[in-house]
Protein backbone atom coordinates (compact mmCIF):
# COMPACT_ATOMS: atom_id res chain seq x y z
CA UNK A 1 0.00 0.00 0.00
CA UNK A 2 1.49 3.32 -1.05
CA UNK A 3 2.32 5.28 2.33
CA UNK A 4 1.30 8.65 -0.14
CA UNK A 5 -2.41 7.15 0.33
CA UNK A 6 -2.34 8.07 4.13
CA UNK A 7 -0.68 11.70 3.64
CA UNK A 8 -2.89 13.17 1.05
CA UNK A 9 -5.90 14.78 2.91
CA UNK A 10 -9.09 14.87 0.87
CA UNK A 11 -12.84 15.18 1.17
CA UNK A 12 -15.68 13.70 -0.27
CA UNK A 13 -19.24 14.94 -1.44
CA UNK A 14 -22.34 12.57 -2.25
CA UNK A 15 -24.22 15.76 -3.67
CA UNK A 16 -24.22 18.83 -1.59
CA UNK A 17 -23.58 16.83 2.53
CA UNK A 18 -19.64 15.41 2.93
CA UNK A 19 -19.91 11.94 3.33
CA UNK A 20 -16.05 11.44 4.56
CA UNK A 21 -13.08 13.16 5.45
CA UNK A 22 -9.77 12.42 6.15
CA UNK A 23 -6.62 10.82 4.18
CA UNK A 24 -7.54 9.85 0.54
CA UNK A 25 -6.87 5.97 1.89
CA UNK A 26 -9.59 6.45 4.49
CA UNK A 27 -12.18 8.01 2.35
CA UNK A 28 -11.69 5.72 -0.18
CA UNK A 29 -12.09 2.47 2.20
CA UNK A 30 -15.13 4.39 4.28
CA UNK A 31 -16.90 5.14 0.76
CA UNK A 32 -16.98 1.70 -0.72
CA UNK A 33 -17.69 0.28 2.91
CA UNK A 34 -21.00 2.69 3.24
CA UNK A 35 -21.87 3.20 -0.67
CA UNK A 36 -23.60 1.57 -2.93
CA UNK A 37 -22.28 1.42 -7.25
CA UNK A 38 -25.38 4.10 -8.19
CA UNK A 39 -24.19 6.66 -5.09
CA UNK A 40 -20.65 6.25 -6.70
CA UNK A 41 -21.36 7.84 -9.69
CA UNK A 42 -22.98 10.91 -8.14
CA UNK A 43 -19.84 11.41 -6.00
CA UNK A 44 -17.38 13.98 -5.68
CA UNK A 45 -13.59 14.07 -4.29
CA UNK A 46 -11.85 16.95 -3.69
CA UNK A 47 -7.93 17.51 -2.58
CA UNK A 48 -8.02 19.73 0.86
CA UNK A 49 -5.36 21.17 0.08
CA UNK A 50 -5.65 22.41 -4.03
CA UNK A 51 -9.72 22.22 -3.98
CA UNK A 52 -9.02 20.16 -6.99
CA UNK A 53 -11.37 17.18 -7.62
CA UNK A 54 -9.72 13.87 -7.45
CA UNK A 55 -10.87 11.20 -10.09
CA UNK A 56 -10.71 7.89 -8.64
CA UNK A 57 -12.01 4.59 -10.37
CA UNK A 58 -14.08 2.56 -7.95
CA UNK A 59 -14.12 -1.10 -9.76
CA UNK A 60 -13.25 -3.45 -7.82
CA UNK A 61 -12.59 -4.54 -4.13
CA UNK A 62 -11.10 -1.60 -2.07
CA UNK A 63 -7.81 -3.18 -2.13
CA UNK A 64 -8.20 -2.92 -5.57
CA UNK A 65 -8.99 0.95 -5.76
CA UNK A 66 -6.40 1.55 -3.51
CA UNK A 67 -3.59 -0.46 -5.46
CA UNK A 68 -4.96 1.81 -8.51
CA UNK A 69 -4.53 4.81 -6.55
CA UNK A 70 -1.06 4.40 -5.05
CA UNK A 71 0.84 3.56 -8.59
CA UNK A 72 -1.21 7.22 -9.30
CA UNK A 73 -0.04 8.74 -6.75
CA UNK A 74 3.49 7.09 -6.26
CA UNK A 75 4.66 5.80 -2.67
CA UNK A 76 6.41 9.33 -1.27
CA UNK A 77 8.10 7.26 1.57
CA UNK A 78 11.18 6.69 0.09
CA UNK A 79 11.94 10.75 -0.42
CA UNK A 80 13.75 12.23 2.02
CA UNK A 81 14.51 15.97 1.35
CA UNK A 82 17.48 17.46 2.95
CA UNK A 83 16.52 20.81 5.29
CA UNK A 84 20.17 21.44 5.96
CA UNK A 85 21.94 24.26 4.22
CA UNK A 86 25.04 23.53 2.50
CA UNK A 87 28.27 25.00 4.37
CA UNK A 88 29.83 28.14 2.49
CA UNK A 89 32.77 30.13 3.34
CA UNK A 90 31.69 32.85 5.78
CA UNK A 91 31.62 33.41 9.89
CA UNK A 92 30.93 29.74 10.76
CA UNK A 93 28.90 30.41 13.99
CA UNK A 94 26.40 33.46 12.36
CA UNK A 95 26.68 31.40 8.71
CA UNK A 96 27.38 34.66 7.40
CA UNK A 97 28.02 34.81 3.87
CA UNK A 98 29.99 37.67 2.41
CA UNK A 99 29.11 39.84 -0.71
CA UNK A 100 29.08 42.76 -2.86
CA UNK A 101 26.25 45.09 -2.50
CA UNK A 102 26.24 48.38 -4.79
CA UNK A 103 24.32 51.21 -3.49
CA UNK A 104 24.06 55.27 -3.83
CA UNK A 105 25.70 56.93 -1.29
CA UNK A 106 22.59 58.27 0.36
CA UNK A 107 21.97 54.81 0.56
CA UNK A 108 24.60 53.90 2.65
CA UNK A 109 24.01 57.06 4.51
CA UNK A 110 20.98 55.67 5.70
CA UNK A 111 21.66 52.11 6.48
CA UNK A 112 24.83 53.38 8.73
CA UNK A 113 22.67 55.13 10.51
CA UNK A 114 20.15 52.48 11.59
CA UNK A 115 20.78 50.30 14.97
CA UNK A 116 22.66 47.40 14.17
CA UNK A 117 24.28 49.05 11.10
CA UNK A 118 24.21 47.97 7.62
CA UNK A 119 24.55 44.36 7.74
CA UNK A 120 21.96 44.21 10.75
CA UNK A 121 19.45 46.39 8.68
CA UNK A 122 19.93 44.58 5.57
CA UNK A 123 19.34 41.26 6.92
CA UNK A 124 16.22 42.60 8.63
CA UNK A 125 14.84 43.93 5.38
CA UNK A 126 15.67 40.56 3.37
CA UNK A 127 13.46 39.26 6.13
CA UNK A 128 10.86 41.24 6.34
CA UNK A 129 10.21 40.97 2.56
CA UNK A 130 10.32 37.55 2.41
CA UNK A 131 8.04 36.79 4.87
CA UNK A 132 5.51 39.26 3.26
CA UNK A 133 6.28 37.31 0.21
CA UNK A 134 5.73 34.34 1.79
CA UNK A 135 2.47 35.52 2.87
CA UNK A 136 1.13 37.01 -0.06
CA UNK A 137 1.86 33.07 -1.43
CA UNK A 138 -0.21 31.37 0.79
CA UNK A 139 -2.66 34.23 0.15
CA UNK A 140 -2.60 32.98 -3.65
CA UNK A 141 -2.90 29.82 -3.25
CA UNK A 142 -5.80 29.73 -0.44
CA UNK A 143 -7.67 31.93 -3.28
CA UNK A 144 -7.11 29.62 -5.92
CA UNK A 145 -7.64 26.95 -3.64
CA UNK A 146 -11.38 27.98 -2.81
CA UNK A 147 -12.09 29.18 -6.50
CA UNK A 148 -11.46 25.32 -7.75
CA UNK A 149 -14.21 24.19 -4.90
CA UNK A 150 -16.28 27.08 -5.88
CA UNK A 151 -16.69 25.98 -9.78
CA UNK A 152 -17.00 22.43 -9.33
CA UNK A 153 -19.71 23.03 -6.83
CA UNK A 154 -21.04 26.09 -6.38
CA UNK A 155 -21.21 27.54 -9.68
CA UNK A 156 -24.90 27.66 -9.82
CA UNK A 157 -25.29 29.15 -6.09
CA UNK A 158 -26.88 32.13 -4.90
CA UNK A 159 -24.20 35.02 -5.29
CA UNK A 160 -21.39 32.29 -6.53
CA UNK A 161 -20.00 35.75 -8.57
CA UNK A 162 -20.46 38.14 -5.60
CA UNK A 163 -18.41 35.79 -3.53
CA UNK A 164 -15.70 35.22 -6.13
CA UNK A 165 -15.48 38.80 -6.36
CA UNK A 166 -15.32 39.62 -2.24
CA UNK A 167 -12.76 36.44 -1.88
CA UNK A 168 -10.28 37.95 -4.22
CA UNK A 169 -11.08 41.65 -3.10
CA UNK A 170 -9.92 40.25 -0.21
CA UNK A 171 -13.01 41.21 2.09
CA UNK A 172 -13.51 38.49 4.48
CA UNK A 173 -17.38 40.01 5.97
CA UNK A 174 -18.65 40.76 2.17
CA UNK A 175 -17.48 36.73 1.63
CA UNK A 176 -19.00 35.29 4.53
CA UNK A 177 -22.44 37.42 4.06
CA UNK A 178 -22.31 35.98 0.60
CA UNK A 179 -21.89 32.13 1.12
CA UNK A 180 -23.95 32.55 4.69
CA UNK A 181 -27.06 30.94 2.93
CA UNK A 182 -25.53 27.62 0.79
CA UNK A 183 -25.81 24.42 1.81
CA UNK A 184 -23.51 24.19 5.26
CA UNK A 185 -21.46 21.13 4.08
CA UNK A 186 -20.32 23.45 0.94
CA UNK A 187 -20.11 26.56 2.96
CA UNK A 188 -17.95 24.95 6.09
CA UNK A 189 -15.79 23.24 3.21
CA UNK A 190 -15.09 26.99 1.68
CA UNK A 191 -14.60 28.31 4.47
CA UNK A 192 -11.74 26.12 5.53
CA UNK A 193 -10.09 26.32 1.82
CA UNK A 194 -10.16 30.18 2.37
CA UNK A 195 -8.70 30.27 5.65
CA UNK A 196 -5.49 31.77 4.01
CA UNK A 197 -7.48 33.69 1.75
CA UNK A 198 -7.62 37.28 3.76
CA UNK A 199 -5.19 39.84 5.04
CA UNK A 200 -4.55 39.15 8.64
CA UNK A 201 -6.01 42.72 9.30
CA UNK A 202 -9.29 41.02 7.74
CA UNK A 203 -9.62 38.40 10.23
Amino acid sequence: MSNALTRFYCTAFLGVGVVASGSLQQVVTTVKDTLDDKDLTQLFIFDDSTGKQIDVDFRGKTDDVLKRLGEQFGDLSGTEVNHQPTRRVGRPKLGVVSGEVTLLPRHWEWLKSQPGGASVTLRKLIDEARHAGEKQSKIRESQEATYNFMTAMAGNFHQYEEALRALYAGDLDRFYHFIDDWAPDIRNYVKRLAANSFPEENL
